[in-house]
């Protein structure tokens, strides 16, 4: 028999999650995190229809922490639009008066979603595939707006390792998210064995993956900064406590 099969608004997501390393999208994001300036009304995200010949719909919306669709304190507008080929927009990412409810003394991370949606096929036994984007959206308070000396010293430089059983214990003394994404043994050295990507929150802890004893006492960890870079943390440890020796850590993007 013959199928006209367009899929579900489910399947896009699962199909994005599994097809997200192999297959590029039709609309893009001009970055990788939205910093969202808790002391401003909204912010922009511009967006771009890759694909030169055909008009999409780009449809977005915001999830909190643990995955959830949410309406509030912050909304996407437009939450669809349509991207003629090869075109740019923007989506704005608006806060509403709940936002002032969000903690002012650290981070309140969610996610922003950006599905592509393509035009409908005339052609009989068409498996149409639309991806979906997700990233993380930090809302910053005005309160904690970095200074520009803190621009100038990162405020991942604080983190500490301290060893707790046989892994290192990562401590963030800062109210910003830290997403750690690498940890090797040493600078140029291969990613150890049993490391995963974490994101430690604003004041709290994580356990690393490795044990200790394959990171070694100078560990180095590399982190993504508000411009999607990866600079390079290098560790110096005493007892067992580990920081970070500034003058030793290197940009790595």
């Amino acid at each position: 028999m013959m199928l006209n099969t367009r899929l579900t608004r489910q399947a896009f997501t699962l199909l994005a999650l599994g097809l997200s390393q192999s297959a590029h999208a039709a609309v893009g994001l001009d970055r990788t995190r939205v910093i969202f300036d808790g002391g401003k009304d909204a912010t922009s995200v511009n967006i771009t229809n890759n694909n030169t010949q055909l008009p999409y719909l780009a449809q977005g919306w915001i999830e909190d922490e643990e995955g959830k669709k949410i309406t509030t304190p912050l909304i996407v507008l437009p939450p669809v639009q349509r991207l003629e080929p090869g075109k740019q927009s923007q989506v704005k990412v608006q806060a509403l008066p709940a936002a002032k409810s969000l903690p002012q003394d650290r981070e309140t991370v969610f996610y922003f979603n950006l599905r592509e949606i393509p035009p409908r096929s005339d052609k009989a036994n068409t498996l149409q595939i639309a991806l979906q984007t997700r990233i993380k959206l930090f809302y910053r308070p005005q309160a904690i707006a970095p200074s520009q000396q803190d621009l100038s010293n990162p405020w991942q430089e604080k983190l500490v390792l301290t060893r707790a059983g046989e892994r290192y214990q990562v401590n963030n003394p800062t109210p910003y998210y830290v997403t750690l994404v690498d940890a090797r043994s040493t600078k140029d050295g291969k990613t150890v064995p049993g490391f995963e990507p974490v994101m430690v929150p604003p004041k709290g802890s994580l356990d690393l993956g490795p044990t200790a004893q394959v990171l070694g006492t100078s560990p180095y960890l590399a982190y993504v900064n508000d411009y999607g870079g990866r600079p390079l943390l290098a560790f110096t440890c005493s007892g067992d406590t580990c920081k970070v020796n500034a003058h030793a850590s290197t940009p790595n993007e």
